[in-house]
């Protein structure tokens, strides 16, 4: 059965921003840290930012104060506010529980 399911990735102009949601089954995200990571072509996949079930974040040195991630837990719902976007965003974005892998929203950076 599916159990993260992503969603928002599309394609946007430089400097523009995207919300990202990743829907996971209650069993999977309640109590877990998730994650959100990212593969470009050719690039191995880069963690992107992380939350606690408490609301504590940490994010990759590449998105820091760019990105935003946040959580609904009474929804099971994870979220990635994506703003200042460059080229070099652009890649397949993943939802993460441990174990578990989404199957990626693509999100274009380009002009």
């Amino acid at each position: 059965q599916v159990q993260l399911v992503e969603s928002g990735g599309d394609l946007v102009q430089p400097g523009g921003s995207l919300t990202l949601s990743c829907v996971a089954s209650r069993s999977i995200f309640r109590g877990n840290v998730m994650d959100w990571y990212r593969q470009a072509p050719g690039k191995l996949r880069e963690l992107v930012a992380t939350i606690t079930v408490g609301g504590i974040t940490t994010y990759g040195a590449n998105v820091k104060g760019r990105f935003t991630i946040s959580r609904d837990n009474a929804k099971s719902v994870m979220y990635l506010q994506m703003n200042s976007l460059k080229p070099e965003d652009t890649a397949v974005y993943y939802c993460h529980a441990p174990g578990t892998w989404g199957q990626g929203t693509q999100v274009t950076v380009s002009s």
